[in-house]
């Protein structure tokens, strides 16, 4: 997949300073439920390199915004990362303000879609608990349509 940017002042913050720190990643994406007990994180300053293997694209695709959605980080490189059932990437999305999930799907699907914003709620769950809490800055996985 490559390298993927965030906004390093938007996020959660789940560190004591601002600086992101391995563990305490490992420990969020691990808390997510998303079976990435064989990634690694490495991280070296504001950049986070994730390695190993995960079951899918989704899986991936969640990881990274999982750790990339965190204060303090910059950006996600995925290239020691092996997916076991390669399939179509989905867009990445930053979240501006005033932007909503049916907004978002309007944008993204076309005229006509902004019902479908739960297909983009459905494809960021754990991290997304509420469609109508996103905030800007924020960067969502927008799937393809089946």
């Amino acid at each position: 997949m490559g390298l993927f940017s965030f906004i390093k002042d938007a996020g959660e913050k789940i560190f004591g300073g601002s600086e992101a720190k391995a563990d305490e990643l490992k420990k969020n994406l691990d808390a997510q439920g998303l079976d990435t007990k064989d990634i690694q994180v490495q991280v070296n300053g504001d950049q986070v390199e994730l390695h190993g293997s995960v079951k899918d694209q989704a899986t991936l695709e969640k990881a990274v915004l999982a750790v990339g959605n965190n204060a303090g980080v910059a950006g996600v490189k995925t290239d020691g990362i092996t997916v076991n059932a390669p399939a179509e990437e989905s867009v990445f999305y930053t979240v501006k303000s005033g932007d909503t999930l049916s907004k978002i799907a309007e944008t993204q699907y076309g005229k006509g879609n902004g019902g479908k914003y739960m297909v983009i709620f459905e494809a960021n769950k754990p991290m997304l608990k509420d469609p109508n809490k996103i905030y800007p800055g924020q960067v969502l996985r927008i799937p393809p349509l089946k």
